[in-house]
């Protein structure tokens, strides 16, 4: 019987906001995965444990859920003015398939200190006791993050007593501001133009959807409008196959739309993007903690599917979709919320509530936002190497 060792890489597993991912130094990576391509995507599947057919990811680093099968690259920026290049794959769990064509915003919060604990980020920049701006090129939609990362002793703070709903013990608050989030291509947040579309998905019908491409390409819709009241949780969703089928062809359509893909058979190998949520106004609910929600604690519900699946709580990409839609009058976002002009809202989500800011202001007749913040949390989980098999990339 062959044996083929194991090689180690050096890694440190981290949880940001309500997510947690695999992050690796650049330079630490072999050097035929330091280079985008099939032995890269090879290395990230194995380490997380990908592709699993029995959907646990047992034999790697994953946590069988969209918000814990994912990986991170880190290097010392390549842009004026920027810390750090933040890399984000998103690994399939029953598909060899890393989806690199958007963000994780909830893994933002954790690259700020990840890159001041890796001596990533001028020393001098960094006071003894504080708060450092670290500047982050986020390099799948090249876009510009600030974490706001507090210190103390010279190094980042991870405990604290910010409560995070989705996360269960407090740590410390890392405020993330998203700046110009709003896709450049094609030169409109909106990408067909329109505030409000009909989307024709066949067999489901005609559907009003806001097409925003702000945080990462999303499908809003009305919860009323596909049969639902806005207060599901997971398992009103996720244990219905039907749901989500039909919750994914309607995401391949609305790709289509969005120009994103051309057809719909395209969107199995664009898994991370669009995402596809639904909203409906305030109303109590019991989130999966048992924690009880009043509609005076929000201003609109918000519910989101990510990799196929609706998410525990909220992406943080899709958030700044939320608040970047919230923030143009018109929307199904802002409509939901009450209308009118709005710089942030309070949104519902499965595990709670999640305020984002943004500043929206329209030019010749296109909205852009220049800025969208919410605040999260990050902490490491562990550090030191990962191990897999030295014939996997």
């Amino acid at each position: 019987m062959s044996q083929i060792p194991q090689v180690k890489i050096p890694a440190t597993y981290l949880r940001g906001g309500t997510s947690k991912g695999v992050f690796f130094s650049l330079q630490d990576l072999p050097e035929s995965a330091r280079v985008a391509g099939p032995a890269r995507d090879a290395l990230l599947l194995r380490v997380i444990g990908s592709p699993d057919p029995y959907g646990k990811q047992t034999d790697g680093m994953g946590g069988a859920t969209s918000s814990t099968s994912k990986t991170v690259i880190i290097s010392k920026s390549s842009e004026p003015d920027h810390d750090v290049d933040y890399l984000f794959g998103q690994i399939s769990i029953d598909k060899p398939f890393v989806d690199w064509s958007g963000n994780c915003g909830n893994l933002s919060a954790a690259v700020g200190p990840y890159a001041i604990a890796n001596n990533l980020v001028d020393p001098s920049r960094i006071p003894d006791n504080g708060v450092v701006e670290v500047r982050i090129w986020q390099a799948n939609i090249k876009k510009t993050i600030i974490a706001h990362v507090p210190i103390t002793d010279g190094m980042p703070q991870e405990t604290g007593d910010f409560e995070l709903d989705g996360v269960t013990f407090p740590a410390a608050e890392v405020q993330v501001d998203f700046m110009d989030p709003a896709d450049d291509d094609g030169g409109s947040m909106f990408p067909t133009g329109n505030l409000v579309d009909d989307l024709e998905v066949p067999g489901v019908g005609t559907l009003k959807a806001t097409l925003i491409n702000a945080g990462i390409p999303t499908i809003f819709l009305n919860a009323d409008a596909i049969g639902y009241l806005g207060t599901e949780l997971q398992d009103d969703i996720n244990n219905d196959d039907a749901a989500l089928a039909k919750f994914e062809t309607i995401r391949a359509y609305g790709a289509v739309k969005m120009e994103l893909i051309s057809h719909i058979d395209e969107a199995v190998s664009r898994q991370h993007t669009p995402k596809v949520a639904f909203v409906a106004p305030a109303a109590d609910y019991t989130a999966s903690s048992g924690k009880q929600i009043t509609s005076a604690d929000i201003d609109l519900l918000v519910r989101a599917l990510s990799m196929g699946k609706l998410h525990h709580a909220m992406m943080g990409t899709a958030a700044v979709a939320i608040g970047a839609a919230a923030a143009v009058p018109g929307t199904l976002v802002n409509l939901a919320a009450g209308g009118g002009e709005l710089v942030a809202v309070r949104f519902g989500h499965p595990s709670g509530t999640l305020r984002v800011g943004a500043q929206a202001v329209q030019k010749e007749g296109d909205w852009s936002v220049t800025k969208a913040s919410m605040s999260r949390s990050a902490r490491t989980l562990m550090e030191g190497w990962v191990r897999i098999p030295g014939d996997s990339f």
